[in-house]
């Protein structure tokens, strides 16, 4: 497979913000056997889980199947905002007004709770509130936004505003979209520091966390759980489960409900900062509304385009995936054709099948999963959540108790085999259909 637009660079296979994760002290195998609570999973759900348990008083543990902060925590494209992935029409009929409101009222609850997060633990993660455009790819889909905009000025109090196709010019060179909506106060982050910070806040609070433990199975027993790890056996009081879309074949009902939908993502070369300014003049986050679901931004140091997308909905070779990506990258902006792909890597978003998180339990273990995308922030402020309601505290509340992780009869087994055909479906349909020449 060819390499994509290589020139002398070396293409690296891992996610460009690796360069800035920090080895996390994780503990090896012997989980004490007086826990309260243990977390499994140690992304960004995870860790804030445990942070929250021990807060409350417990005594907490996390532990990971491989080694913590190789997974989406550190794999995304570092996009900061809560705003749900569905419209609050689909959300109502799905389940009623109440609901719907309250889940677009939350966005900004759920942001301000990791903002204050960040703050408050001292996480340097390059937080930077560039707002995040989401970029008209037909006039029709412009036309929605208009109707979009002004419904979440009258429900909610998340800032957003229309910006047409001639205003669009000061946001981004292209002659690609037709206007924009754009989220004022949704931020860039670097994701990898977001979780090195989290490791260390959790290192500060002597709460442990394993590394290449996987867990094999957990039962009811005695009024806790019997966890049987790779290791050793243990009692422990309570489970919360954070894995999302990392689950094991042993958590089959997770894994019916919660499956791993692959985002590739690129980083190009250093370019120069004048065309960086004017390609991208804002530095705003960018997502598009067509199904290819491009999203990219301009690196925390001004000096890359981070690039991701629907390259494949299953796991494709990471080569074919860089060739893809640069190649929507190019007709973007026809001006970085000549700068390499330095960097391409791919990581599993947790989506669910209503394409919204769920805080909830089954048979006694608590879980946050399903996060479809929006897990940078909903992550560890529904993992807190998850941890609250483990404990019996009234801050759990939110109204993604309300909501549910529900399988589908095309998921029957552990594997989502019906990705590959969803895959030839939107690239040999959806795709062509959406294509630069076909829009209106």
């Amino acid at each position: 497979m060819s390499r994509p637009n290589q020139q002398n660079s070396k293409l690296s296979f891992e996610p460009y913000w690796w360069k800035s994760l920090k080895k996390t002290s994780a503990k090896k195998h012997q989980i004490p056997e007086d826990l309260d609570v243990l977390v499994i999973g140690a992304g960004y759900t995870g860790l804030a889980a445990a942070m929250t348990a021990h807060d409350l008083g417990a005594r907490a543990a996390v532990c990971d199947t491989k080694v913590p902060g190789k997974g989406a925590s550190t794999r995304n494209g570092g996009m900061f905002g809560a705003h749900p992935r569905l419209t609050w029409q689909a959300l109502s009929r799905k389940y009623g007004i109440d609901v719907a409101d309250e889940i677009f009222n939350e966005a900004s609850e759920a942001q301000n709770f990791v903002e204050r997060l960040i703050n408050k633990e001292k996480i340097n993660c390059d937080l930077e509130r560039s707002g995040r455009i989401q970029l008209a790819w037909t006039q029709s889909h412009f036309e929605s936004q208009k109707h979009l905009a002004s419904f979440i000025a009258s429900k909610t109090n998340i800032e957003v505003s229309i910006i047409s196709r001639p205003q669009l010019y000061k946001e981004i060179k292209t002659n690609r979209y037709f206007g924009g909506l754009l989220f004022k106060n949704h931020c860039g982050i670097d994701p990898a520091k977001l979780h090195s910070g989290l490791v260390n806040s959790l290192n500060l609070r002597g709460v442990p966390i394993f590394e290449n433990t996987p867990i094999l199975s957990v039962r009811r027993e005695n009024g806790g759980f019997r966890v049987r790890s790779k290791w050793q056996s243990l009692f422990v009081k309570k489970v919360i489960m954070a894995t999302n879309g990392y689950t094991k074949d042993n958590f089959h009902w997770f894994q019916r409900r919660v499956f791993p939908l692959p985002s590739f993502l690129i980083a190009t070369e250093n370019i120069p900062g004048d065309l960086i300014k004017e390609l991208c003049p804002g530095r705003r986050m960018m997502v598009e509304t067509r199904a290819q679901y491009n999203y990219f931004r301009v690196s925390p140091d001004g000096k890359k385009i981070i690039f991701g997308g629907r390259a494949a909905m299953k796991p494709i070779d990471l080569c074919t995936a860089a060739n893809r990506l640069k190649l929507s990258l190019n007709d973007i902006w026809p001006e970085l054709q000549r700068y390499c792909v330095t960097h391409v890597w791919s990581g599993n978003t947790g989506y669910s099948f209503n394409q919204l998180p769920h805080v909830g339990q089954t048979e006694g273990i608590f879980y946050a999963m399903g996060f479809s995308g929006s897990g940078t922030v909903l992550a560890p402020y529904l993992g807190a959540k998850a941890a609250y309601l483990a404990l019996d505290d009234p801050r759990a509340c939110t109204p993604y108790q309300k909501t549910r992780l529900r399988t589908s009869l095309l998921h029957f087994t552990s594997k989502p085999y019906f990705l590959s055909v969803a895959d030839f479906w939107y690239k040999n349909v959806v795709d062509r259909w959406e294509s630069p020449n076909k829009r209106k």
